[in-house]
């Protein structure tokens, strides 16, 4: 699975960069997204593979953070990447005429920065926040990687100020990402019942189609590791809900977006026959 989203992801990378047809604001960002999936699962797959190799599940206290900081700043990125390419989709349906306008090479490079910026700054945040805890020596952490929550859980020093920190970033971060993602679809789905003819409704639904159905499976697998855990208090149930948007959703993104776009599938095929 994790070859599979490595040469996945790859390929969509190496098909937008080497097809000019291409080279538009929503496949830029496509290819961001790609890149940031290879980042996302390789912060936890290759360690656990490594453990389940060497049958040792031991990892030092730098090896935690270090591992803490880059996947909260890389599921940061793909939170804020989902909600960039919703506004693109937005701009694109809604407003046709003046998309190459707004969307400029300036634009579009900009909006990729700052979520960079603030992926970072909130990643930087969380993991200083750790820093500053009390720890117990040889503690075993209920999960195949460092996950935030479950560190908290086991500090022995008051951890109120990191709780009320992370539902906060997550509720200003998450939320207004989704908040923002919902409002660009609300109006998107708008555009789309105005248009008179039904062949107008499929092609416009069609440049979001891919997307919608990435958006759906990263929340829905998010926001189920969180309900369940919430609900069951389970660690083991909470590990498997979270193999869902750690493996399983990096995974797919590469087909859906090219088993329902012709771009990429014909971007693909040129780039296989040379």
């Amino acid at each position: 699975m994790y070859l599979v989203t490595v040469f996945g992801n790859l390929l969509i990378i190496l098909a937008v960069s080497s097809d000019s047809h291409l080279h538009t604001p929503m496949y830029f960002f496509l290819s961001n997204l790609s890149l940031v999936d290879i980042c996302f699962t390789s912060t936890t797959v290759p360690k656990m593979l490594r453990n389940i190799q060497t049958q040792s599940k031991v990892i030092t206290y730098e090896g935690c953070i270090t591992q803490m900081y880059f996947f909260i700043l890389f599921a940061g990125l793909d939170n804020f990447i989902l909600t960039v390419m919703a506004y693109d989709r937005f701009v694109a349906i809604c407003h046709p005429l003046h998309y190459m306008v707004i969307m400029n090479p300036r634009l579009c490079g900009l909006l990729v920065l700052l979520s960079w910026i603030m992926s970072v700054l909130n990643s930087l945040l969380e993991s200083l926040m750790v820093l500053h805890l009390s720890f117990c020596s040889d503690l075993e952490i209920p999960h195949f990687f460092c996950e935030f929550n479950q560190v908290l859980q086991l500090a022995c020093s008051d951890t109120l100020l990191n709780n009320i920190i992370m539902y906060f970033t997550a509720g200003l971060l998450g939320g207004g990402s989704l908040a923002g993602i919902l409002y660009s679809y609300s109006k998107i789905l708008s555009s789309i019942c105005r248009i008179p003819s039904a062949q107008g409704k499929y092609k416009a639904f069609s440049t979001c189609a891919s997307h919608l159905s990435v958006v759906s499976l990263f929340y829905d697998t998010l926001l189920g590791v969180y309900f369940s855990s919430a609900a069951s208090r389970s660690s083991q149930s909470s590990a498997t809900a979270s193999v869902m948007y750690t493996v399983v959703t990096p995974m797919l993104n590469p087909f859906i977006y090219s088993l329902r776009n012709k771009d990429i599938k014909r971007a693909l095929e040129r780039f296989l026959d040379r």
